[in-house]
C-alpha cells in the first residue's frame, strides 16, 4: 500500500466515524451510518452528511436518508460534469491538432 492509499484510508476512516458518531447521537443504531458512509464514497461526501446531522438534528431515519440521496445526487453530477469536462477538452487538443497540421499531412 503507498503512502497516499494510506493517507486516503485514513480519511476515509476518520470521516466514516465522525458520521457514525453522530448517528449513535441522534439515536440511531451506528450500523445506519456504516451503510450511509459506504453509499456515500468519499471523505467529503461523508463529511458534508455530518455536517447536515449537526445542524439539522434530524429525527427519522427517512430525513437522514433523503440528505444521503440527495448528497450521493449531487456527487454524481458533479462527477458526469467533470468526464464531460475532460471529453471536450480532448476533442477541442483534436481539432486543434487538425486545424494546425501543414496541409500535406493531413
Amino acid at each position: 500500500m503507498t503512502d497516499n492509499q494510506a493517507k486516503n484510508r485514513l480519511e476515509w476512516s476518520m470521516a466514516k466515524g465522525s458520521l457514525c458518531r453522530e448517528i449513535r447521537q441522534l439515536g440511531f443504531p451506528a450500523e445506519f451510518g456504516d451503510l450511509i458512509a459506504k453509499e456515500l464514497g468519499s471523505p467529503r461526501a461523508i463529511g458534508r452528511m455530518t455536517a447536515y446531522l449537526r445542524s439539522a438534528r434530524p429525527h427519522s431515519v427517512e430525513m437522514i436518508a433523503d440528505e444521503m440521496l440527495a448528497i450521493a445526487a449531487e456527487t454524481e453530477t458533479w462527477r458526469q460534469k467533470k468526464l464531460s469536462q475532460e471529453a471536450q477538452a480532448g476533442y477541442n487538443a483534436f481539432l486543434f491538432r487538425r486545424r494546425n497540421q501543414p496541409e500535406e499531412d493531413q
